[in-house]
């Protein structure tokens, strides 16, 4: 009985392990050239700045909407996102896009990747 239980703890451990691998993937923080790549590659890909008017007045990344996070709009307008496609979050230097990346993953987005120095970085 007790090898068996063994057996079944280390089944789940492993699925457990494997989800999150999964879940490393589809959750990354990208360098520069990273997202440049994906940018060139996935046709579908979302791009969303979360950067406040201000700094958006700086410019943005090609084919980036805004959507500030510090607004409580934000819960409403990520909603106007689709979950099931790749999305690509940034801010001014990768803290609030990491924010962002987990309120979506929270709220079921599929995959959403973080610029990790931010736009900032990006010129």
């Amino acid at each position: 009985m007790k090898a068996l239980t063994s057996i079944l703890f280390s089944i789940v451990l492993l699925s457990c392990s494997a989800q999150n691998q999964n879940s490393d993937i589809k959750f990354k923080d990208l360098s520069n050239d990273e997202a440049k790549e994906m940018i060139a590659i996935y046709q579908n890909l979302q791009i969303v700045d979360v950067r406040q008017n201000a700094e958006v007045a700086d410019g943005m990344i090609d084919g980036a909407v805004h959507m500030d996070i510090s607004k409580p709009a934000f819960y409403e307008q990520i909603e106007t996102l689709d979950k099931n496609r790749p999305v690509l979050v940034y801010c001014a230097a990768g803290g609030r896009s990491k924010t962002a990346q987990e309120i979506m993953q929270e709220n079921g987005f599929t995959e959403v990747h973080n610029l990790k120095r931010g736009y900032g970085n990006w010129k």
